[in-house]
């Protein structure tokens, strides 16, 4: 060592190892702010040891307080003479040579100075010791002779096992002031010598450990894992990237293979800490995942509370949340039928609470309020299958209209009733309109058509039914697929008010069975007074058509000669009832016939019964201004009167050909008998056998009208009228909001003679027998008028004449169609084509209306008399549970044995065909078709239409 070297390097003692020289120097014991816990006399020890002035202070040595002797080891400069000196741990004197080759002298001092930092317990050289480095080490490892190191285990030691001995494995620490503090291990340290298993429980392998490697940039071999508080930890942790390490080896840089080994030797280091992050990774993605799972938790428990909870069941099957009003009906399987929400025009402020002692029911019902807006009553009614539900709202403040509205959902069904509409959609759930009145008018002016009642039915099994006595209000919504029924009076159709304030009133009836719900909805007696002449002139609508004598829009285009010419050339197409319109008067109301247009139609009328032909005159309760029964009826006060008037000053209206005319008063109990008596002298002198009542439409009554009995809405005047005039034989009626007595047929709207009406036609008769009315009698064959552009006025106010001869074509189509309708009205005949293929379909189709369409219409006469099922039905109504039969609305069967698909198109000879189950058989080519398929491309030609007749289920196919 040099001479600049500081005096706290003591040279001790040389000692040889396998042939090398070190020298002996004690352990450093000089970290600061160590301190060890000590007793009485080491502390009186380190008072007398104090060192004196200029003289370094130096802590007892290991060895000294441990009272054991420890070897000290100090490489010597071999370009020094080679001197060695072995020394002990005792405080003794002990000399060493310096870098110069003179003796320097140790002290005895038993607190002999080293550099202050080194590592407590281990055997570091001073630091500034510049002379010693590791190259020159390498290069003298190289010359010497190299003995293996065998893999053993890490107990072993560098010696003989056989060899015993104190000395503690020789370390050198060498302390460069660039390098840091590199380690020098020759052989095992204490922290090798651990003979446990690894954390698997598996025992450790071997480990070969090379004692030197060449010097390469931050590749420091993984250090072993320290095992600190119970918890494992890689040395590499540290420091990664240490030139040297306390526990690594230096590996030799002539050994690849060495270099190798040691890799794969802490690959199983490696892949622990790789199951170690693993394992840590897979415990963040569940603790994320369970903190996700209670937040979806809790949320889907405060919504079943709000949404859930707070609904109570009522009646088994209802559940009604009170706060937000939402309403379901379940089935007898608590299958959700029927939902939607109760009273939306209330505010979502308001608390319900159970109503006062004073405002509740007797009959069972459950009474709720809202904070004095609107009061609702629920009642249930058990009819075995059968559930019926009331429900009953009622406005406590004005200007409040009590609303429900109902989901129209696909999966609920579809729902059906009410009559037809202003754009003849197959079905409610279809149509897009805002609230409107419900009562009968126009469909090309208002919402509704002539026939109309307060009955709705869905395909799945549910129906419903609103009181006469609401003011009923109907809007769908298409874009918010809901159906809603609100109570609200008007100033025309509902403004008798019936109730201080609009009240809203309904029942829902639900079952599994669509079929067995709609009959006991529908179901009424139709037998009941019905006499055996009446049963003749029933059938007899049903097996021969109606002829409608065509005319003019003016009284002059009708007389007795084209009556005659009329009823001859209808002779080939079969015997029926002549229709003849209301100008066989003069002036509309005159009860009397025209004289001057027909001054022998008596005898007329007996040359039309010789033929086998039936006359029937078209009444109407309208009396003309200009009619000598007008003033006789002022006279009288038999007719509706200007509402906030005196009954003296009748309220006007037009109705057809008349520009001004009254409307008999029904309510007074005079005007019933003063017309029946008038029809009665009718019938006795001309011997007429019926009459087509004519009421024209609920709006048709003035607009400011006032009965002396009050009526609950304008359709409750066809009603009564209607009623009273059955003994007068009435064989159809224009309007209608309750099934007539039979024989009397409810006649579909005029229809426009382009193809549009012949589907208008057949979407009137499907829905009027939906509603209820088994009994329909369609418009001309052809049409009833023609016109080109859409109407903004009503059509009843003025008379359109009979159009011109329909389109070929059309005329086949729309007598197909008719054959298999509950009747067939005829205005123009086949014969006036002078066609060869119009007169053999015409042929065709006649004897097949008589040999297969009568028969059934006869067949299930009594079932619709009975249960009110109609003759012509939908095919839903067949199977319910078909999800095509939803939704095929151009074709329709007749009774439940034959199904007819009728062309509704111009130009078309093929369509697409659906049959229900069973076996059917082809009535165009007679073959055998599988049902419960479609069939594409079905050819229909011109002259033909697709009709399929059910064979018995046991049929092999």
């Amino acid at each position: 060592m040099g001479d600049t070297q500081p005096e706290s390097v003591a040279l001790l003692a040389t000692h040889a190892v396998n042939g090398q020289r070190y020298q002996e120097f004690p352990y450093a014991d000089d970290g600061e702010g160590i301190e060890e816990e000590v007793g009485e006399e080491e502390k009186m020890q380190k008072i007398e040891m104090q060192p004196k002035d200029g003289e370094p202070v130096r802590k007892p040595s290991l060895g000294e307080r441990r009272n054991v002797e420890l070897t000290r080891l100090l490489v010597i400069d071999e370009q020094r003479e080679p001197t060695t000196k072995t020394t002990t741990t005792s405080p003794t004197s002990t000399t060493a040579s310096d870098n110069s080759g003179r003796q320097s002298p140790i002290s005895n001092s038993p607190r002999e100075h080293f550099t202050p930092g080194l590592r407590r317990n281990s055997i570091s050289m001073p630091s500034g010791i510049n002379a010693l480095e590791l190259e020159a080490l390498r290069l003298r490892h190289q010359m010497q002779s190299q003995d293996p190191l065998h893999e053993e285990s890490q107990s072993g030691s560098m010696v003989d096992d056989g060899a015993s001995s104190n000395v503690s494995t020789p370390v050198v620490v060498v302390n460069t002031p660039d390098k840091g503090v590199t380690t020098i291990n020759f052989g095992n340290t204490d922290d090798n010598n651990d003979d446990s298993d690894d954390e698997f429980g598996n025992a450790k392998k071997p480990v070969y450990r090379d004692r030197f490697r060449s010097r390469r940039r931050a590749s420091i071999a993984p250090l072993p894992a320290l095992r600190l508080n119970s918890k494992e930890m890689l040395a590499s942790d540290f420091d990664t990237h240490s030139v040297a390490s306390n526990q690594a080896s230096i590996t030799s840089i002539n050994s690849l293979a060495s270099l190798l080994r040691e890799k794969m030797q802490a690959f199983p280091q490696l892949i622990r800490k790789k199951k170690r992050e693993t394992k840590d990774y897979k415990i963040k993605i569940f603790v994320i995942m369970m903190f996700f799972i209670i937040i979806f938790l809790i949320g889907y428990a405060y919504i079943a509370y709000h949404q859930q909870i707070l609904t109570r069941s009522y009646f088994q099957k209802i559940k009604f949340n009170s706060q937000d009003r939402i309403f379901r009906i379940l089935n007898h399987e608590d299958k959700e039928v029927i939902s939607g929400q109760l009273g939306v025009t209330i505010g979502s402020d308001s608390a319900p609470f159970h109503c006062l002692e004073d405002h509740r029911r007797k009959d069972g019902s459950v009474c709720i309020e809202w904070n004095g807006i609107a009061r609702l009553h629920m009642n249930f009614e058990n009819k075995g299958v059968f559930r019926c539900y009331t429900m009953q709202w009622q406005a406590l403040i004005p200007g409040l209209l009590p609303t429900d509205c109902y989901e129209l959902q696909r999966d609920n069904g579809l729902w059906f009733g009410g009559g037809i509409t202003k754009g003849q959609e197959w079905s409610l759930s279809y149509a897009n309109f805002d609230f409107k009145p419900y009562a009968s008018g126009d469909i090309k002016v208002h919402q509704f058509g002539n026939g109309v009642k307060r009955y709705f039915i869905n395909s799945i099994g549910v129906a419903m039914q609103v009181s006469e006595q609401t003011p009923l209000q109907i809007g769908i919504n298409r874009t918010a697929n809901q159906f809603c029924l609100r109570a609200a009076n008007d100033e025309f159709t509902f403004v008798n008010r019936l109730t201080e304030l609009p009240q809203l009133d309904y029942k829902i009836c639900t079952t599994e069975d669509m079929r067995s719900l709609h009959m006991l909805m529908t179901q009424q007696s139709l037998w009941d007074g019905l006499k055996e002449a009446d049963i003749q002139v029933l059938k007899s609508l049903l097996e021969e058509p109606v002829w409608k004598i065509p005319t003019g829009p003016t009284v002059e285009s009708l007389n007795e000669s084209i009556i005659c010419d009329y009823s001859e050339n209808a002779i080939s197409i079969g015997l029926g009832h002549i229709v003849i319109n209301e100008f066989w008067q003069e002036n509309i109301g005159d009860f009397t016939v025209d004289k001057t247009r027909f001054p022998t139609l008596k005898d007329t009328i007996d040359v039309l019964h010789r033929r086998g032909f039936k006359v029937v005159f078209t009444i109407q309760p309208f009396i003309s201004t200009d009619s000598a029964n007008f003033k006789d009826a002022v006279r009288r006060k038999l007719l509706i009167y200007e509402r906030y008037s005196e009954r003296s000053i009748p309220a006007l209206t037009r109705y057809k050909s008349s520009s001004s005319a009254g409307v008999l008063d029904i309510t007074n109990n005079a005007s019933i008998p003063w017309l029946i008596e008038k029809l009665q002298r009718i019938k006795d002198e001309y011997q007429v056998k019926g009459f087509y009542l004519d009421l024209g439409t609920g709006y048709n009554l003035p607009h400011y009208y006032q009965c002396r009995q009050t009526l609950d809405n304008p359709d409750m005047y066809a009603r009564q009228l209607t009623s009273s005039l059955e003994s007068a034989g009435l064989m159809a009626v224009s309007t209608a909001s309750v099934v007539p007595k039979p024989p009397t047929f409810l006649s579909t709207p005029p229809a426009n003679a382009t193809w549009e009406g012949l589907r208008e036609t057949l979407a009137a008769v499907l829905n009027y027998g939906v509603i209820g009315y088994p009994f329909v009698l369609p418009g001309a064959i052809g049409g009833d008028y023609l016109l080109h552009g859409p109407l903004h006025k009503m059509v009843s106010f003025y008379s359109l004449g009979q159009p011109e001869l329909p389109d070929q074509e059309l005329f086949i189509r729309w007598l197909q169609l008719a054959t298999f309708l509950p009747a067939m009205q005829f205005s123009h005949l086949p014969s006036e084509y002078r066609s060869d293929l119009v007169t053999r379909v015409a042929q065709e189709l006649k004897e097949v209306r008589q040999t297969v369409v009568i028969a059934l219409l006869k067949k299930y006469l009594n079932p619709s008399m009975n249960e009110g099922w109609p003759l012509v039905r939908p095919l839903w109504m067949l199977d319910p549970h078909d999800p095509a039969c939803l939704i095929v609305s151009d074709e329709f069967s007749v009774g439940e044995e034959l199904i007819v698909a009728p062309i509704l198109d111009a130009g078309r000879e093929e369509r697409e065909v659906y049959l229900p189950q069973g076996v059917w058989k082809d009535g165009i080519d007679g073959s055998l078709r599988k049902g419960s398929r479609w069939m594409h491309s079905y050819r229909v030609p011109k002259d033909k239409i697709a009709y399929f007749r059910k064979m018995p289920d046991n049929t092999r196919f």
